[in-house]
């Protein structure tokens, strides 16, 4: 893996600001160009924030297919990638769609109000928008 383009720290803040479309736009672009391993890291996280996108408009399916489809792909990556702390936000995610299961299409304006995972550096205490 070689350091990553300043292209996917702008996705970071992106998905970590609730941006997952515009997240989702800058990702593609750069997994489109990618070669392995970051093309299927960039296509794991790039997927979990299509799956916020679909939950933030209350499309409870694809963002069930979608968080399972990015959590998969992102197995291989952990504890970490590229400083991001693949172990905490795959856990995250999968707690977010083990959720989405248990609950159902009727809670997804609930879930999407407390269980929002973030992508955080190894090094960061928590998560927020401008930690690079």
């Amino acid at each position: 893996m070689t350091e990553l383009p300043d292209a996917f720290w702008q996705g970071v803040e992106q998905f970590n600001q609730r941006e997952f479309y515009a997240c989702h736009d800058t990702l593609e672009a750069l997994w489109m160009e990618a070669v392995e391993p970051d093309k299927k890291f960039y296509q794991g996280i790039l997927q979990v924030a299509v799956a916020l996108y679909h939950l933030s408009n209350q499309n409870w399916r694809g963002a069930v297919i979608l968080l399972g489809e990015g959590t998969n792909r992102l197995r291989g990556y952990q504890p970490t990638y590229a400083e991001i702390d693949v172990e905490q936000f795959q856990a995250d995610a999968f707690h977010l769609l083990t959720t989405l299961q248990q609950t159902g299409p009727e809670a997804v304006a609930m879930v999407m109000q407390s269980s929002v995972p973030c992508l955080a550096r190894r090094a960061w205490r928590r998560c927020g928008p401008s930690r690079r």
